[in-house]
Parts: C-alpha cells; sequence; structure tokens
C-alpha cells in the first residue's frame, strides 16, 4: 500500500498525546474518534469509506484507517461504547468528555480555532468516526486493502 496517495488523519497535535493515540491505534484498542464541527471549518466532512493514513509525532506515516461510520452528535448524546472506544482507557462518558474538554479548552486548540475563549457544552456538535485499522506500516502481517477498497 502505498501511503503517500492517501490523505492524512491527524490525532490531537504533534506531542505525547498523539504518541499515546497513534499507539492505540496500531495496537487495535482504538477504534473511534471525535472531533469538533467547528474544527472543519470550511473542510468538507469525512466520509464513510474513506482511508486515510495516520502519522506520528514526527510525521511518519505509519499505518492506514478506514472509516465505518460517520455521525453528528451533540456532546451530551456521546454513548458509553463510543467512549471506551476511543482507545483511551474511559470507563466512563464522564471520564471522557473530562479528557476531551480538556484537550478543545487548551491554548493550542483555541488557537486553531481563531477562539481563545472557545468552550463546549452539552449541544456542541462532533463528529463521531469509528474506524478499522487496515494497514501498518511497521508490520507485513498486517491486514491490507486493495486498491478497489481505496477509492
Amino acid at each position: 500500500m502505498n501511503l503517500d496517495d492517501l490523505p492524512l488523519a491527524e490525532f490531537a497535535f504533534p506531542g505525547p498525546l498523539r504518541d499515546k493515540l497513534v499507539g492505540a491505534i496500531l495496537s487495535g484498542q482504538k477504534t473511534s474518534t471525535s472531533a469538533l464541527l467547528a474544527g472543519y471549518g470550511d473542510e468538507p466532512l469525512p466520509v464513510v469509506g474513506r482511508t486515510s493514513a495516520v502519522v506520528d509525532s514526527a510525521g511518519r506515516k505509519v499505518a492506514a484507517i478506514q472509516l465505518t461510520e460517520v455521525r453528528e452528535v451533540r456532546i451530551g448524546d456521546v454513548d458509553l461504547q463510543h467512549a471506551i472506544d476511543e482507545g483511551e482507557g474511559y470507563r466512563s462518558v464522564a471520564d471522557w468528555r473530562a479528557g476531551h474538554e480538556e484537550f478543545w479548552h487548551s491554548p493550542e486548540l483555541r488557537a486553531e480555532l481563531g477562539d481563545p475563549g472557545f468552550t463546549v457544552d452539552d449541544d456542541t456538535p462532533i463528529i463521531a468516526q469509528r474506524f478499522r485499522l487496515v494497514y501498518r506500516a511497521d508490520s507485513a502481517t498486517a491486514a491490507s486493502i486493495s486498491q478497489r477498497e481505496i477509492e
């Protein structure tokens, strides 16, 4: 598989959190993710079937994931299974929310959104995504997909 032909999937910002998330993807623990709808701006929303190259903190393309579900949901409506499938050790929706609010209220994310006072509440829309690991760049035995499945 040529990862150079795929759009990028970047989790968090480069650093310890991204490294943790990429590790969870590579281990199979992380099969869902949450993104603020506001973070997409004018970019198109992700679509089911899209395959993307996962990048680590050094910018290396280490894997490919394929979206299996994309839904817009209010933060207040996130379910426990989605929280667990984020692969970060959340045992409750409250834990998931606290962890995500810490990130979403960070100076880095607020700067990216261009809103230094940005906060979330129950009605804030997110894009909840499920995905499957389809290729690991470092493993000859990892599952891979055909070119037909990418297109």
